[in-house]
């Protein structure tokens, strides 16, 4: 390929790859950044993969596009697959040039598999998000003084319900088993969550409508391709958190995500907070999803009382334009809802407010 750039060719496509590489300047994965900037310019027609993302009938962003070619690519590097691929990924460093005729050659010669990726929406199942997390479960176990009923939606391979046995550290405070192969220090601005009070688990219930079971090496292996490839301390902690995962009992159901909070919540009992939360799906989800669950919650928690209260915790953003997700509780039977910290979305700091 003599030419890279085809700037008359999807020109929408070109943009998100574009800012999709911007994104990840942001958020620490210099890599990344570059490898989307090259894709952008070399995309083109002569194989399968190229002609599915050019012709992309989605919205690129919100399909993640960008993020599922880049998974298979890492996937192919993760497994072995291609030496040549692997030499220009971390720790490695090549210039430009050659490091677009290498992943030309790679979509060339890997256009099935890769073509194959594109149909996954990316799945992190971010385990530092649990640091954003827990100051919130910590809330709702001490103002209800009771045992958790953990319910999730959008689990992905549901490692953030063990956020009990993970170990963190918030400046000089910790919480948790000193003892954790898992272990999340988010830098702290601002003030210092409340860690103090009892939290007991009784529970942990996930749902997702493409859940990842860390059981099969194929899954496994799709599940760690989603991290980027040059931040080896996210994928160490999904590994150390698959390990734990072992010994900790859990369900994960392959189910619509408003179908699990209705049946989820018609099973209740007293004696347990029922705490429904997610980080980082909500605006994935379709509005009348959205709305569903938000009207079931609201109507459950008019009978929500002291003994049987109704927790709703999620980090995600306020608005798609904010650069930081905000933890946010309502809890029944008040129903008030306050706004906790601001957060970054890969859990590298909190800001409690």
């Amino acid at each position: 390929m003599s030419e890279f750039f085809l700037s008359d060719d999807a020109p929408a496509i070109r943009a998100h790859f574009e800012a999709q590489a911007k994104a990840c300047d942001t958020l620490g994965s210099p890599f990344t950044a570059r490898l989307c900037r090259a894709l952008a310019r070399l995309l083109d027609r002569a194989t399968g993969t190229g002609r599915r993302i050019l012709d992309w009938q989605g919205d690129p962003r919100d399909d993640a596009l960008a993020l599922r070619l880049c998974g298979g690519l890492h996937a192919l590097v993760l497994s072995g697959s291609d030496r040549r691929l692997a030499d220009i990924y971390p720790p490695n460093r090549i210039d430009d040039e050659t490091l677009r005729a290498i992943l030309a050659d790679a979509i060339a010669r890997h256009d099935a598999v890769l073509l194959a990726a594109l149909v996954n929406a990316p799945q992190t199942n971010e385990i530092a998000r649990s640091g954003m997390l827990l100051p919130g479960f910590l809330t709702v176990a001490r103002e209800t003084g009771l045992p958790l009923a953990l319910h999730e939606i959008g689990s992905s391979a549901a490692l953030n319900l063990l956020f009990d046995r993970f170990h963190y550290r918030y400046g000089k405070a910790e919480w948790g088993d000193a003892g954790s192969p898992v272990r999340l220090a988010p830098e702290l601005r601002g003030k210092l969550p409340k860690l103090d009070g009892d939290l007991v688990v009784t529970g942990r219930h996930g749902c997702d409508i493409a859940p990842v079971d860390i059981g099969n090496p194929a899954d496994r292996l799709r599940l760690r391709s989603y991290i980027w490839a040059d931040q080896a301390l996210r994928l160490e902690r999904l590994d150390a958190a698959i390990g734990l995962a072992a010994g900790v009992p859990f369900s994960l159901e392959q189910v619509d995500a408003a179908g699990f909070v209705r049946t989820r919540l018609a099973s209740r009992q007293p004696g347990a907070a029922f705490v429904l939360f997610h980080s980082i799906m909500w605006q994935y989800m379709p509005q009348t999803t959205r709305a569903d669950i938000s009207g079931v919650l609201e109507m459950a928690g008019r009978d929500a009382t002291a003994d049987a209260p109704i927790a709703w915790l999620r980090m995600e953003p306020l608005a798609t334009s904010d650069p930081h997700a905000t933890l946010s509780l309502t809890l029944w039977p008040d129903g008030e809802t306050r706004h906790l910290a601001r957060c970054d979305y890969h859990g590298r700091w909190i800001d409690w407010l």
